[in-house]
């Protein structure tokens, strides 16, 4: 007899191998790991709970409650997902477990008619613990695609709190119908009631799931297309003004021979006073910028420019460019990059007192790969949320490092920012076609 309530709880095995197979990719620890921990502890909930309920003359459903606030907790410490993405993945798979939780009834209520127990028989635990699985083999391939599709973006938040809703009440109906109706079903009575209310409420739920993906991949494709409309104009802005800065360092640099034929001339002829006057007029009229020497030209103006600002502010600016004149990556890509991260660590040296400092270093690997690093001193927090770092200047997420990882992620590279002990390192890497 003690078996019964101990074998009804058997559900929970099914039940933690869907959870965890939409989180598979977000996991803590190994799977390995995970499997040596989980299976002790349901096998051990299992023996506790349906002793508990053989003793005290409980219905399972009385340990549901109880269970599921633990185990909701258990889950969210075991992923790096936000909570309310771990929560969402535990209560959908709640929800369509336990909408199923009737069929196991009809069928042990048209087997054993007189049974009176609270608990279901051996074979209709059995019944009950293979539709779980066949659930979860049904929902597989949903499971490790569609449900993995939206667990990796980031733009659908809202639409997930939405999510929440539906499964909690679906579990709540279920356990209410469970504990009022099992009596009359298995008198023989509202036997065609259950089943179809059964089959209706999954279906309905089923239905929500479909209709929940398909609007929450909606809402994050448009916020993908705004996304991406504001990192192009914001590109195409900041390379035009890096265009101009471009033209500026190649006219200097043109200007430099005439000014050693005037220079050589007036040497020449013995104008010493001319020349000094000469000299400090043409002094500063030439910018810092073409003092990088940089095969690529564009590369070479950007770091130069910036090295000029950089001096202006009294940061000691280091700089090591081994790139080729043809880059492997669009070289609007590699100027917004460089721009943007210079741009960043430039502004965080102005408030970082008298040990700041800015070091560039670019070297390209394997003809395809642009491995770029920007470092510079930094004081005060820098604030993060869901691995993203937020702006210092306004509210919300930094749009310069957003655009560094968008063409980062868009070329088939990476990007990865330190930060730590007053120093900041972003690390880039982009691929060329």
């Amino acid at each position: 007899m003690i078996w019964r309530p101990i074998l009804e709880l058997f559900v929970l095995f099914p039940g933690a191998f869907a959870c965890f197979l939409a989180a598979a990719e977000s996991l803590r620890i190994k799977k390995r790991t995970l499997a040596l921990i989980t299976v002790p502890v349901l096998l051990l909930v299992c023996a506790l709970g349906g002793g508990l309920c053989w003793w005290m003359n409980w219905p399972t459903n009385y340990l549901i409650a109880p269970i599921l606030v633990p185990a909701a907790v258990a889950f969210c410490r075991l992923t790096d997902l936000p909570a309310w993405k771990s929560v969402s993945i535990f209560l959908g798979v709640c929800g369509a477990f336990s909408s199923l939780a009737g069929l196991p009834t009809v069928a042990d209520a048209l087997l054993f008619p007189g049974d009176t127990s609270y608990w279901l028989s051996p074979v209709g635990s059995m019944i009950s613990f293979t539709l779980c699985w066949v659930l979860v083999a049904l929902c597989w391939y949903p499971a490790t695609h569609a449900a993995r599709e939206l667990l990796r973006a980031d733009t659908v938040a809202r639409s997930w709190y939405v999510f929440w809703s539906l499964p909690a009440m679906f579990v709540a109906v279920n356990l209410y119908m469970c504990a009022q109706l099992n009596g009359l079903v298995y008198s023989g009575q509202l036997l065609g009631l259950y089943v179809l209310l059964t089959l209706v409420f999954t279906g309905l739920l089923l239905l929500f799931y479909l209709l929940f993906y398909l609007v929450a991949r909606e809402l994050d494709a448009n916020a993908r297309l705004r996304q991406e409309n504001q990192f192009l104009q914001m590109q195409s802005a900041q390379y035009d003004t890096l265009r101009a800065a471009i033209t500026e360092t190649r006219q200097a640099r043109h200007d430099l021979r005439h000014h050693f034929n005037a220079l050589s001339s007036l040497a020449e002829r013995g104008a010493w006073e001319e020349l000094r006057r000469y000299l400090a007029d043409a002094g500063d009229g030439i910018p810092a910028a073409g003092l990088i020497q940089c095969e690529n030209q564009a590369v070479d103006a950007v770091a130069g420019y910036y090295a000029a600002l950089s001096c202006r502010e009294g940061a000691p600016f280091t700089c090591e460019l081994d790139l080729p004149r043809e880059l492997p990556v669009p070289e609007m890509d590699m100027c917004v990059v460089l721009s943007n991260l210079l741009e960043n660590a430039l502004e965080a040296s102005r408030q970082a007192g008298p040990g700041r400092y800015i070091s560039l270093r670019a070297s390209l690997r394997s003809e395809q790969l642009v491995l770029l690093t920007v470092e510079n001193a930094y004081t005060g927090e820098i604030a993060e949320r869901d691995g993203v770092l937020l702006s210092s200047k306004r509210p919300g997420e930094g749009i310069g490092l957003q655009s560094v990882a968008h063409i980062a992620e868009k070329t088939g590279g990476y990007c990865k920012f330190l930060y730590g002990n007053g120093v900041f390192t972003a690390n880039v890497m982009l691929r060329g076609g």
